[in-house]
């Protein structure tokens, strides 16, 4: 038996419900892992909400950390007492212990505690594919990223600066202002209290001062609706718009508009189409795991909360109330 977070409609965090489930001996291809950590993600949240449509009743959660306990027959990808992380496969991290596909399991290296793999697993990897893959950056470049301060931001601030990259990077109060530009964020613009009228005017506004006029060549944007406009006029002619989130609401455009700012190119990214087949999630992990070990990436959660809390949890991260990463302790 395992407790697990369930949800039997959609609605607000007063939907999550800790349960007890059957867990049993994983089958061919599973592997059966106890948790030590679960990360709590915003794409949890659209999960919660109906956003993105799950058959109900359901578990929630793709990102945790534990150790394998059982694996079922011909899984050779990892074994029992393996320490593993992982950020696919289907819902149902919020849980203490559960049977899951193997191939989707990550080997955590020694030297990167579980406190550290639970922050950066997803998180480290978004960042990876954003950077590395879906705009690949070279260094030199000066970007805009939306909620630097915000678990992957922080993360992709660390990862700028270790690529050579100035962050310009916009948060919500100067406290996390200070929190992103001391994880490598060059500049910060703080957007507390404005409308999306004045985020259309005030961002680009500021990261032309910081560019001399040229607008920067990606900006990476997880706010969606509020910030759209800010983030075409922050863009040189032939810029990328790397829309990454939605947190604000859906992103509409009339592809006219996006002539008219300037030949602009749009991508909306799914880790699922870069973190896939099993070899490149492991690439990607390595090369993660490789700026940790060298002192370059780290983190640790900033806001911890038990299994029954997650209700809790998805309150703080809906108001705005969290900085950096947020987990759940079974």
């Amino acid at each position: 038996m395992a407790r697990a977070i369930r949800f039997h409609q959609t609605g607000g965090p007063e939907v999550l419900q800790l349960e007890t489930v059957e867990v049993g001996d994983p089958g061919p291809g599973q592997a059966r892992v106890r948790h030590a950590y679960v990360a709590v993600n915003f794409i949890d949240i659209y999960f919660r909400t109906g956003r993105y449509p799950h058959p109900l009743p359901a578990g929630l959660g793709s990102d945790a950390v534990g150790v394998v306990e059982a694996v079922g027959d011909g899984v050779d990808c990892v074994k029992p007492g393996d320490r593993v992380g992982y950020l696919l496969g289907p819902q149902g991290a919020y849980s203490d212990v559960r049977v899951m596909p193997a191939e989707v399991l990550i080997p955590l290296p020694d030297g990167i505690a579980d406190r550290t793999a639970a922050t950066l697993m997803m998180k480290g990897l978004t960042a990876q594919y954003l950077f590395r893959q879906v705009y690949p950056l070279q260094g030199g470049e000066t970007i805009l990223y939306h909620a630097a301060a915000g678990g992957v931001g922080l993360v992709a601030c660390q990862w700028a600066r270790a690529l050579g990259v100035t962050m310009i990077g916009t948060v919500s109060t100067e406290a996390k202002a200070e929190v992103a530009r001391a994880h490598g964020c060059a500049h910060t613009i703080v957007t507390g209290g404005m409308t999306a009228e004045d985020l259309t005017k005030a961002i680009p506004k500021r990261v032309r001062e910081l560019t001399d006029g040229k607008g920067v060549p990606v900006v990476y944007d997880s706010v969606g609706k509020d910030t759209l406009m800010a983030s075409l006029d922050s863009l040189q002619v032939r810029g990328s718009l790397v829309s990454n989130g939605t947190t604000s609401g859906p992103v509409v455009i009339d592809t006219t508009l996006l002539a008219v700012k300037g030949s602009i190119w749009v991508t909306r990214p799914a880790m699922l189409h870069y973190a896939t087949p099993r070899p490149q999630m492991l690439a990607m992990a390595d090369e993660l795991f490789g700026h940790v070990l060298a002192g370059r990436i780290g983190g640790e959660p900033q806001q911890v909360f038990t299994l029954a809390q997650a209700a809790d949890a998805h309150r703080a991260l809906e108001s705005r109330q969290t900085t950096g990463a947020t987990v759940l302790v079974p």
